[in-house]
């Protein structure tokens, strides 16, 4: 009885996941970090996946599709796509505000578009002339900060959730932002700047920009450790996951980690970090003391599965990592689900 009951689980688990999927379980094991256990398909998706934003209120992902024009919902309860906001030019970054059950949406040609979370219709779009894309919304203020433009246009501006209106306030960088991170506890924006291998430090009190210089290039995803004063950076050349003292900009430690890096998270309750690359892995790291760390496992995932996203614990108490696995030639894009393991 015991060998049919095993039997009968892997014929569901076979009819369950895809291939990719069952290969992938397979190679995991109860130590790992992370366990891929399903996949959310995406079959109408073609082309490059960017940025995630997360509704716990109703348990939705909203995911930026960028090669496809389009702003994918996925119900995490019923792990399908509920809703396909049309004709969004190139979506980027996307940020949901509780609040206002509003959905803004970043477009590489230059349009912060908002719609309504309830029935995802248009409310308004603002111009702000170029390659809008990294979005963050901050719940004390509300309002959503944008970062947006090119070399010269390049800056971090500021729209107001109520109202929808962008303000005058905006902080010019001179190159175009890349992932950055706002402080919840001062006033501080850290920025990344790869086109200028630098770091820019905004205080949004005083007005004043600093900058850190970089000896690695590619630094596009961020996170913030601020208890320990910590910034985490992720570069492309080399491939390294990096470490910084937010007070003084001094490096602590810079470790080699997965290839063509695009999104980083830090897991607050388990010290670690995870960041996804387009290598198809997501290096994990654990963080030993704020100025010790090391790899502890390189999970698989797809190639070019660069983006990803990771809120915490859902409505079922579980801690998911959700990776995007764009479309290739034997399968559809689909969202990979890996949860957390203490």
């Amino acid at each position: 009885m015991h060998i049919l009951r095993k039997l009968a689980f892997v014929m569901i688990l076979s009819a369950a996941l895809s291939p990719q999927l069952i290969a992938q379980a397979g190679r995991t094991n109860d130590a790992a970090p992370l366990v891929l256990t399903g996949a959310i398909p995406m079959p109408d998706v073609k082309g490059r996946i960017d940025h995630f934003a997360f509704d716990s209120d109703h348990n939705r992902l909203f995911i930026s599709a960028l090669g496809n024009n389009t702003e994918e919902v996925i119900g995490l309860g019923t792990q399908t796509v509920i809703h396909v906001i049309p004709e969004v030019p190139v979506p980027q970054g996307v940020a949901y505000a509780p609040n206002a059950n509003k959905i803004f949406v970043g477009s590489d040609e230059g349009k912060l578009y908002v719609y309504d979370a309830g029935s995802f219709s248009l409310i308004t779009s603002i111009d702000f002339g170029d390659d809008v894309d990294n979005l963050r919304y901050d719940a004390e203020t509300n309002r959503v900060y944008v970062g947006y433009g090119d070399q010269t246009t390049g800056a971090i501006g500021i729209v107001d959730v109520t109202t929808n209106k962008r303000l005058d306030e905006e902080f010019k960088l001179g190159a175009h932002p890349e992932s950055f991170q706002l402080e919840s506890s001062g006033p501080r924006i850290f920025v990344n700047l790869p086109d200028l291998n630098q770091i820019a430090l905004i205080d949004r009190k005083t007005r004043a920009i600093t900058r850190w210089h970089l000896k690695l290039s590619g630094n596009f995803p961020t996170a913030l450790d601020e208890p320990h004063h910590r910034l985490f950076v992720a570069t492309r050349s080399p491939a390294t996951m990096t470490v910084f003292d937010t007070d003084s900009g001094q490096l602590v430690v810079s470790l080699p980690c997965v290839q063509d890096s695009d999104d980083l998270y830090y897991d607050v309750a388990r010290k670690r970090i995870y960041v996804s690359g387009g290598e198809g892995f997501i290096s994990v790291f654990q963080q030993n003391d704020p100025d010790h760390y090391h790899l502890r496992a390189k999970i698989s995932t797809s190639v070019g599965a660069r983006t990803a996203g990771y809120f915490g614990k859902g409505k079922k108490g579980f801690d998911r990592l959700y990776v995007a696995a764009p479309a290739r030639v034997d399968r559809g894009a689909e969202i990979l689900i890996y949860t957390v393991q203490n």
